[in-house]
């Protein structure tokens, strides 16, 4: 059986604590957009999805408290019960971390397959803490947006991995 050669790895450079801040602004401002119709139930929780992948990819950068700040703001956002996402989102951040080195080590799919339960869990968190106040079950197509989300997990990654790759250097030929 013939063996390929591995592909070179990348050396990422650190992930300045400037960047992370921007990309959960970014996310939570994304979140706070007026979505309506379809796009409310495919639009993933772009707040979760950020979080988790700072607690995967720099866990000692990003923890518990950021995601219970976030958690708390999602809420006042949403004008919902005081701590459902901050809850939630705690909770996915022990998960991200429990897990970081784990998921890292994967392929790009194996990823997804990692995010998927993930996000559905923080989903289904959320969805419990309302029942538990006295809301109804708002359908099946409430956990869509976790699917998009997964779906989305390897451009985010992608993305907020283009400030930490070296710039390549012009004298090398």
């Amino acid at each position: 059986m013939a063996t390929r050669p591995m592909s070179p790895q990348v050396l990422l450079l650190p992930v300045k604590p400037g960047f992370i801040a921007i990309t959960l602004i970014a996310a939570l401002l994304a979140n706070l957009l007026p979505w309506s119709g379809w796009a409310l139930w495919l639009v993933p929780d772009f707040v979760a999805l950020t979080v988790l992948y700072w607690c995967i990819m720099e866990p000692r950068k990003i923890g518990f408290l950021t995601a219970w700040s976030l958690g708390l703001l999602m809420d006042i956002a949403d004008g919902s019960l005081f701590g459902q996402h901050a809850l939630a989102y705690t909770i996915l951040a022990y998960a991200g971390i429990a897990l970081n080195r784990r998921v890292q080590r994967f392929s790009m799919t194996a990823q997804v397959l990692h995010v998927i339960p993930l996000l559905l869990f923080t989903s289904l968190i959320v969805l419990l803490v309302r029942a538990l106040a006295g809301a109804d079950f708002p359908g099946y197509a409430y956990f869509l947006g976790n699917f998009t989300g997964a779906a989305l997990w390897p451009a985010l990654a992608y993305l907020l991995k283009l400030p930490q790759r070296p710039r390549p250097d012009p004298d090398r030929v």
